[in-house]
């Protein structure tokens, strides 16, 4: 039987706020245990909660980039469940009436454009934080700590329709809905420090059948590489459970990336188990237009903005400018880069950047911030391809020298220093290619009798004398010429 997948996603994006959600506690990461926790987010009687206008900004900066509907009118409300680190025994969220209403995102998986519908995006509170490993109590027995310094932290929870087939579009959502939230400086994204949390819902169907499948989550997914197993695995689990004549059972579920595999968390709850009512303590939230143009007059260029000018400025193509706008600092790195070369060099730019630039930021695992090639200098570097003083296999190398810091970068000095001036003096070429003919007349003799490869050899030989100096364009075209 053929299988269809079915995914959504519901993302815990960390706001960037200075302080809590509903209180003026500091969302500072890394303090030590409830140091950052007060009467509000500990719930002592009496206490009474005041959002954070800054949280509601960024929720409504959010709903503009996916072309959403800002709710005029939302209301909070209290989820009700017990958990040792939520010490009021619900938490503030928003059901019935989100901030956010619909939007959608696009995104390439490979060269294919996919767009994905957004449900929802809705703020609430994240819930503090029990330490059980490594955790002992006063007299040294096994025992488990409640650290509140997370609790109140301001959270937009953002939710997808079930319109994912596979897990790679999964990821390549979840990699721009990030890119996104960064770009927009809502959300610091660290997945390290979980501002960036991932539940994947997953269930499976028959091919051509309408009616969704049982469905689990997979919740606390804070990698995209963990995220891809996590999905993969429950897939195959669901399919093997279904053929094998056994049923799906709706549940939560929890990765374990040293086994890769899904486990059991717990049943999976509905909506009325929660509860929900309006909380009393927090009027309605009130958005006006004048507000949201406020919002709206102070947000950076978004990525989908950015891509279409890259596409009618630059002359790039669509995937490539998709690939440029996924994180907003290496956009403007290019555009730094662009603005010191004719636009004609900008597919030149965008390969450089892509390629070199970003291989050399994965392997030594820095930001772009802490790049050793500046945008001048990889603009000068690439100058001296098009001029012809460098060939590309040289312009390697000089990246390289750049990126080491050797003659503080600067890629004229690295030329000169390492000799690496290209020859494009088609008499010396001539003289090369003569010299390397007279050499080996049996491959000659092969080029003759119609082989090809000879002629690539022959190229070889020919940029062997050179030292890999010559300009490798004149030497095709002389030696096609001086081989008639």
């Amino acid at each position: 039987m053929e299988w269809e997948i079915v995914i959504g996603l519901e993302t815990h994006t960390q706001l960037s706020t200075e302080s809590k959600i509903f209180s003026n506690s500091s969302t500072r990461f890394g303090s030590a245990p409830n140091t950052q926790a007060n009467e509000v987010d500990m719930a002592l009687p009496g206490s009474l909660p005041v959002l954070n206008r800054g949280a509601v900004e960024r929720a409504i900066q959010f709903g503009l980039a996916v072309g959403a509907q800002i709710a005029p009118r939302s209301i909070f409300a209290r989820k009700n469940y017990f958990y040792p680190d939520l010490p009021k025994n619900y938490q503030i969220s928003q059901y019935e009436i989100p901030v956010v209403l619909g939007g959608s995102l696009s995104f390439f998986v490979g060269d294919q454009e996919k767009t994905i519908n957004l449900t929802r995006a809705h703020l609430e509170e994240d819930a503090g934080k029990s330490l059980h490993e490594n955790f002992t109590g006063p007299h040294g027995e096994s025992s488990t700590g409640i650290d509140l310094n997370r609790a109140g932290t301001p959270l937009l929870e953002i939710v997808t329709e079930p319109e994912m087939r596979s897990a790679a579009e999964a990821v390549a959502y979840a990699r721009t809905l990030h890119g996104l939230v960064v770009w927009l400086g809502i959300s610091d994204g660290n997945m390290q420090e979980g501002s960036f949390r991932c539940d994947a819902n997953v269930s499976v169907r028959p091919k051509g059948q309408a009616e969704f499948g049982t469905r689990c989550e997979i919740k606390n997914l804070n990698s995209f590489r963990f995220m891809e197993l996590a999905i993969q695995y429950e897939v195959r689990r669901q399919i093997e459970l279904i053929e094998d004549g056994g049923r799906v059972r709706q549940e939560t579920r929890l990765y374990d990336s040293d086994k890769n595999e899904t486990r059991t968390m717990r049943s999976k709850e509905d909506a009325d188990d929660y509860r929900y009512f309006p909380d009393p303590d927090l009027p309605p939230l009130i958005i006006g237009a004048d507000w949201i143009e406020k919002v709206r007059s102070a947000m950076p260029e978004l990525p989908t903005h950015k891509r279409a000018r890259f596409v009618q400025e630059f002359g790039l193509t669509h995937y490539d400018a998709a690939q440029l706008t996924m994180d907003r600092a290496i956009a403007t790195y290019f555009e730094e880069v662009c603005s010191r070369l004719p636009a004609s060099q900008a597919k030149q730019a965008a390969n450089w950047v892509m390629g070199e630039l970003s291989a050399a930021l994965n392997r030594d695992e820095i930001t772009l911030a802490h790049s050793p090639v500046t945008p001048a200098a990889l603009a000068g570097m690439i100058a001296r391809i098009v001029d012809g003083t460098i060939s590309n296999n040289m312009a390697r190398d000089v990246f390289s020298a750049m990126w080491k810091g050797e003659q503080k970068g600067d890629p004229d000095a690295i030329i000169e220093a390492r000799g690496l001036r290209q020859i494009n003096d088609s008499g010396a070429i001539g003289a090369m290619i003569d010299t390397v003919l007279a050499a080996h007349p049996a491959i000659v003799e092969e080029f003759r009798a119609g082989k090809q490869k000879a002629f690539n050899s022959l190229v070889g030989q020919v940029m062997k004398a050179a030292k890999g100096r010559a300009n490798p364009q004149q030497v095709n075209d002389l030696l096609k010429e001086k081989l008639g």
